[in-house]
């Protein structure tokens, strides 16, 4: 794992620093160690994690649509509204880091980390960049990472830990929160009868950041998606649509014209 990226994080047992160790592990002064995967991430859970994450189906799914370039928009808002930051930008719930990476590439002086709980995401996030790290750690728990130390927080389509985001972000730090907009795969939703977006979420969303963060700024995103029939088993097998549906249950005419509308939020700590 990059070292620069290591030097961030905190040990999930007693919150002092970490280092490299011998024979590919990651120690504190206190004597508590984590292995490194043979791909690269350290699992920081401390056994504290309640749920495997995305399965290697649903991750090779992510992997493969995200390759296609079909949500490049939403990587280039995001290193876009993390322009001027300088530090460590951390990708929470990142899968596979391919946003994180857009991040990245855009700005060198950044260093990189995806959280995430799925191990086959973190397989794959491990080498996403060269300036970025991967560790295994639930976002609903205390994050692995030092208080106040980190400069952009990005949260795609995950879970909001409002009072945890508010403890690890710099006073100077952003939040950046990508939500699906209600039409967002209208016409998935539609034809194949699939989970649509909560009409209480930004209720939701609002309620658990409110008090640790202000809203600075708001910006809508759409486009058009033109998917053939391969790629619409993809995109519902890589979300959580995928615990409910087979791929061989999807039956539509394509190609077909899909609409993608999603929302980025950028917040600061107060």
């Amino acid at each position: 794992m990059n070292r620069d990226v290591v030097a961030y994080l905190r040990c999930p047992v007693c919150r002092e620093t970490l280092e490299p160790g011998e024979s590919r592990t990651l120690r504190c002064p206190r004597g508590h160690s984590f292995d490194l995967a043979r791909q690269g991430y350290a699992d920081l859970s401390a056994g504290r994690s309640p749920h495997t994450g995305d399965t290697a189906e649903m991750v090779a799914a992510r992997a493969e649509f995200l390759a296609a370039g079909h949500y490049a928009a939403i990587s280039t808002a995001l290193a876009e509204a993390a322009a001027g930051a300088t530090g460590l930008a951390v990708d929470v719930g990142g899968g596979t880091g391919q946003h994180l990476a857009v991040v990245l590439d855009q700005h060198p002086e950044l260093r990189g980390l995806v959280v995430d709980a799925s191990k086959p995401a973190l397989r794959r996030a491990a080498r996403a960049h060269d300036r970025a790290g991967a560790v295994r750690a639930d976002a609903w728990g205390r994050l692995p990472l030092a208080d106040h130390d980190t400069a952009v927080l990005l949260d795609v389509f995950a879970p909001r830990n409002g009072a945890e985001f508010h403890r690890v972000l710099r006073a100077d730090g952003r939040l950046l929160v990508v939500t699906p907009e209600p039409d967002h795969l209208a016409e998935l939703v539609a034809g194949l009868d699939l989970l649509s977006v909560d009409p209480a979420k930004e209720e939701r969303l609002a309620a658990g950041l409110e008090p640790h963060f202000a809203l600075t700024s708001r910006r809508s995103l759409r486009w058009t998606m033109r998917l053939d029939r391969a790629e619409v088993a993809t995109v519902v097998g890589m979300g959580p649509s995928a615990w409910h549906r087979a791929p061989g249950t999807i039956d539509l005419p394509t190609p077909l014209d899909v609409t993608a509308a999603v929302r980025l939020d950028e917040f600061r700590p107060r």
